[in-house]
């Protein structure tokens, strides 16, 4: 009697389990890798969110020597204007907190207190304080091995910004991006802070990861036999390249070009799945578009801004030029003087608690409107042939404080006040003197702001070396003369010795600018 021989699973059985434990060990790889690249690169991207508004934070902090304000316990008339243009930070960005602390007693963990903290206007419409310099922080706000964190940070005087992740009873779990800060002597003084509530990752992951069992576990019941072949077209495939692109994507966020060809090959690849994959697509795809477009609209405004800023004060210029018959290439000279005096400086080490790039930057784009209260001069004195009566002279004084009217009116009605502020210094106090017998108000040293001693020296040389309808110009050796002699009574020493230092850079702006200017005529 033959045995019977047993009769094994069909091959379409085999193919069908094969293709379950495939599709399933499969199916835990992509989640498990997916699950761990997605946690990584969004935490990765909020802490590079993060670092970013701090760094823009820190700007301004830095711009108001906030710094010196904690040193010194103190709130002074900056306060508020600082406070108001992070509360725009805050306001434009997706942080929950942003705030600057400092210890009261740096040996005593608990004796955080607060320098400043922000507020948008909805959250004081909805019952939201300021807090101020002086008041302590609430209790369970942070937790020890936080705080701990921080104060080493204080006391290392930490240069580079950091993250890490905090919990609190009172704020749940948080990414803390944190940058110390530190007063005009370099001493670590305090904190700043921004923070950004990560419990919606958790629950994303937790989503991301239930809903990819489900759509494996719906497609290995119901299509498992039939659609084994479209598997890899299907599933691994678009997550690959959703995965690749959106990596390639967060690695060139800044490169403005970059970005854009990533948004355009994951346009490309066209997934057109009604599932949690084309769910997925079509959001990465649209984050990645939104994110790209409003980069580049912040690129295409942000020069628009600098354009019409520099149009402006062009314009304002040129009218003082056009009615000034003695101006000639007067702003364009000084401006270059400008410049010339404050990289001196720069490279001295001079003033280096003031002098920055973008000091520099602002100073020499405002020098044109250092004479724009001239629009307010008669004619007839600010064109006069002649020697000014006495009377006519203290007409012709006004312009200062004639430019410093004009430039507040701009102020108060642009958002530009950082920006015009050195223009409506130097227009104010380009006349003022080093022995305090200037005007309009006779300030004396470093009581007169250095965009104005820096505009006093190139205004005065440029009047001595140009042609007017009174005299004829002055040789450059007699000009520089006259800018010693006044060195530390008319003049800042520091200028006046940085722009004889820089004398070849200013024989070249002559050459350029001053048609009638020869090496004979030195």
């Amino acid at each position: 009697m033959k045995k019977k021989r047993r009769k094994g699973l069909s091959i379409k059985i085999v193919a069908a389990l094969y293709s379950v434990i495939a599709i399933t060990v499969l199916t835990v790889a992509v989640v498990f890798i997916g699950y761990h690249l997605y946690k990584r690169n969004v935490t990765k991207n909020y802490e590079k969110y993060a670092i970013t508004v701090l760094e823009n934070a820190y700007i301004i902090t830095d711009e108001h020597s906030f710094g010196d304000m904690i040193a010194a316990r103190e709130m002074n008339d900056d306060y508020e204007n600082m406070r108001m243009r992070l509360n725009m930070i805050k306001k434009n960005s997706d942080i929950e907190y942003l705030y600057a602390i400092y210890f009261e007693d740096i040996d005593d963990i608990h004796s955080l207190t607060y320098a400043i903290n922000t507020k948008t206007a909805r959250e004081l419409a909805d019952g939201g304080k300021y807090t101020y310099m002086g008041t302590r922080c609430e209790e369970g706000s942070f937790e020890d091995e936080t705080i701990l964190v921080l104060r080493e940070a204080v006391r290392n005087g930490q240069k580079e910004s950091a993250v890490l992740q905090g919990h609190s009873d009172v704020y749940d779990n948080m990414l803390n991006g944190y940058k110390v800060i530190f007063d005009s002597e370099g001493n670590p003084v305090g904190l700043l802070c921004v923070e950004i509530n990560i419990e919606d990752i958790s629950t994303e992951l937790g989503r991301y990861v239930r809903n990819i069992v489900i759509f494996a576990s719906i497609f290995m019941v119901v299509v498992t036999i039939i659609y084994v072949a479209k598997v890899e077209y299907s599933l691994i495939y678009p997550i690959t390249s959703i995965t690749n692109n959106a990596n390639d994507f967060i690695k060139n966020i800044g490169d403005q070009k970059a970005m854009d060809d990533s948004v355009k090959k994951l346009e490309e690849v066209d997934i057109k799945s009604d599932n949690e994959v084309g769910d997925l697509y079509t959001t990465i795809n649209k984050m990645e578009s939104d994110m790209a477009k409003q980069l580049r609209d912040i690129r295409q405004y942000t020069e628009n801004i600098l354009k019409m800023q520099n149009g402006l004060m062009v314009l304002m210029a040129d009218m003082v030029e056009t009615r000034d018959s003695d101006t000639g290439a007067h702003i364009q000279k000084t401006a270059e003087y400008v410049r010339i005096i404050l990289e001196g400086l720069a490279r001295k080490g001079y003033y280096n608690d003031i002098i920055t790039p973008q000091y520099i930057e602002d100073v020499i784009r405002s020098a044109p409107l250092h004479d724009v209260g001239k629009l307010k001069i008669p004619d007839a004195i600010l064109n006069k042939p002649g020697k000014l009566t006495d009377e006519e002279f203290e007409i012709m004084k006004t312009h200062s404080t004639a430019g410093k009217e004009i430039i507040d009116k701009a102020i108060s009605n642009v958002e530009g006040e950082i920006f015009l502020r050195e223009a409506r210094n130097m227009a104010a106090y380009h006349h003022e003197r080093w022995d305090g017998r200037g005007y309009p108000e006779s300030l004396s040293g470093e009581d007169i702001p250095l965009s104005a001693r820096v505009m006093a020296v190139a205004d005065v040389f440029d009047a001595l070396t140009s042609p007017r309808v009174y005299k004829p110009a002055f040789p450059v050796s007699k000009a520089i003369g006259i800018i010693e002699e006044g060195k530390g009574l008319q003049f800042d020493p520091k200028c006046v010795e940085v722009f004889i230092e820089s004398l070849p850079e200013v024989r070249e702006v002559l050459k350029n600018l001053n048609p009638d200017f020869s090496d004979d005529n030195t």
